[in-house]
This record gives structure tokens, C-alpha cells and sequence, in this order.
């Protein structure tokens, strides 16, 4: 197993970092970075997340709360207090691209209707978009930048535009200030961390286990295929290891009950597929990683 240097890999030693991370919706920055950023702020570095909409189209897995899915303007407040708190657990500083009054809206997922609303966010201007992110950036002056890789993680339409839009405002500030820009990280999964996860909720997974609306919970078997955003151990360039900073990592996802179920060591979404919490987070730096992540995986989404 490599070892992978940290994200703070190559930055001035002996001062705090600052962080960024840019996510798609609510929950989304816990689960898909989560412990990058508790890791961070145990570290003292000064850590802030992103988000892009406010979740609209989200499925809701929790039963006294079932009302609002589909319920747009509802939903969308249910989860900026869900955020809201799940920032205060992580200790980041939180910012909504546009605004607090959320400029662009959840597009749900690929085929869905709401991808055709006016407002939604897959269907931005990617010049738009990157140019409000990247005068936020130049206000905050992080040294790292965290995303999506360009198939969004599981190839959401949000993700994935999330992913073009951090990649073109790091791109702006770069072509300003080329010493001065933040370097930006895509998150990736080690093709032999994710067989390991996979044979861990095997092992740990208890039969009959049930999500809150009492569905079974379904570990996926070795043969079942990976998300685009599992590749081969050699693209995966730094990682982040951390099993402390698991305690924040729960807690923020504690506070997303309209979209995550915690278990011990593991979680659900609506899908009701196990997925575990393992301590651990892969990242590649882009654009550098481009070309062999196209290699391998094939032309990113249009």
C-alpha cells in the first residue's frame, strides 16, 4: 500500500492552511470530503465549505419528514438548517455560491424533469458560475481547493458541473496570479481501498439491518461495478488518513437525517446501499491528473 502525502504536500511549513470545499448540495460536503475537512480543523487550519443549491430534489429518507420531499422551497430551508448545524459540527465556515439566497437550484438526478427549470444548476453558465466562485476565492485566499472529480463521484449532473465550475475559477485565479492560485484536489477513491470497504461491510454489516422507511440494507458484492470515481491506486496521488477525525465526520452527518443513516462504522442513503466510514480520504490534483484520469476512465461528461 503507498503512501500518500497529505494535501498540505509542498505548502510553506510552520503556518495554518486554509481550506475550500466545493460541493453540490447539502450533506454532500460530509460524505464526500468530511474528513479532509474535520481533519483540518482539528489541525487549526481555517476550513470553509461551498455549496452550490440547496438540495431541492432531494429524496427524503426520514418518515415524519416524507412531506417535503417534493415540496421544492420547503425542503430546500429543511436542509440549510441541516447545513447549517452540520457546518457547526465540522467547525468550517460555510458560504452558498451566489448568495444566501441561492442563485442556481438542485437539478435532481440525470433524466429528471427539474433539470429543465430555469434556475437549474446544471444547466448554468459555467463562466457565470466560475466567476462568482472565483471573487469568493480571491476574498478567501485558500491555499487548497476541493471537489469533484469531472464524473461528479457518481456521475450526478450537479457534481458534475460542480467539478467544471471550481476547475474553470482555479483556472481564472491561475491565469492572474499564477504563483499566488490555491491548488486544487479532486476526490478519488483507491480501487483497493474500495474492494477493502467492500469486504469490511461483509464482515460487519448485521443481516436484516433497515433504513428508517424499513428497507433492507444491501452491501454490495465484489462483482457489483464502482462508481467513476474508484480508479486505479496510481491516480490517487495524496491521501487524507484520519480515524480521530471520524468523531466530527459522524456528527456532521448526524445533522443531514433527511438524507443519511448512520450505523456503526457505516451509512445509508435512499438507496439503502451500505457504504463505510473508513477513516480514510484519496485525492488527485488537477488539472495535472487530467489526461490519466481520461486515460483510464474514459471521456468525461459534456
Amino acid at each position: 500500500m503507498p503512501v500518500r502525502p497529505d494535501l498540505r504536500d509542498g505548502l510553506p511549513p510552520g503556518r495554518p492552511s486554509r481550506l475550500v470545499a466545493v460541493h453540490a448540495h447539502p450533506d454532500d460536503e460530509t460524505l464526500a470530503t468530511g474528513l479532509a475537512l474535520a481533519h483540518h480543523v482539528e489541525a487549526g487550519d481555517d476550513v470553509h465549505v461551498v455549496t452550490c443549491t440547496l438540495g431541492e430534489e432531494g429524496e427524503v429518507i426520514t418518515p415524519s419528514l416524507r412531506a417535503l420531499e417534493g415540496d421544492g422551497p420547503a425542503l430546500a430551508e429543511h436542509r440549510r438548517g441541516e447545513l447549517s448545524r452540520a457546518m457547526g459540527r465540522l467547525g468550517v465556515e460555510h458560504h452558498l455560491l451566489g448568495g444566501a439566497r441561492a442563485r442556481w437550484r438542485d437539478s435532481g438526478m440525470a433524466g429528471s424533469s427539474a433539470a429543465s427549470h430555469p434556475r437549474a444548476f446544471a444547466g448554468a453558465d459555467v463562466e457565470e458560475a466560475a466567476a462568482l466562485l472565483a471573487d469568493l476565492l480571491r476574498r478567501l485566499r485558500p491555499d487548497l481547493v476541493l471537489t469533484y472529480d469531472p464524473w461528479g463521484g457518481y456521475a450526478h449532473p450537479d457534481h458534475v458541473q460542480t467539478h467544471r465550475v471550481t476547475a474553470r475559477a482555479v483556472q481564472l485565479l491561475t491565469e492572474e496570479a499564477p504563483g499566488a492560485a490555491p491548488r486544487l484536489y479532486v476526490a478519488l477513491v483507491p480501487a483497493s481501498w474500495a474492494r477493502e470497504d467492500r469486504r469490511w461491510l461483509a464482515a460487519h454489516v448485521p443481516a436484516g439491518a433497515r433504513s428508517p422507511a424499513g428497507g433492507p440494507a444491501r452491501v454490495p458484492g465484489p462483482e457489483d461495478p464502482y462508481p467513476p470515481n474508484v480508479v486505479d491506486d496510481a491516480l490517487v496521488t495524496h491521501a487524507v488518513v484520519d480515524e480521530g477525525a471520524l468523531r466530527r465526520q459522524r456528527a456532521a452527518l448526524a445533522e443531514h437525517p433527511t438524507q443519511v443513516t448512520l450505523h456503526d462504522g457505516w451509512y445509508t442513503l435512499s438507496n439503502d446501499v451500505a457504504a463505510r466510514l473508513p477513516g480514510r480520504e484519496g485525492y488527485a490534483v488537477w488539472p495535472a491528473s487530467r489526461e490519466a484520469l481520461a486515460r483510464a476512465q474514459g471521456t468525461p461528461p459534456a
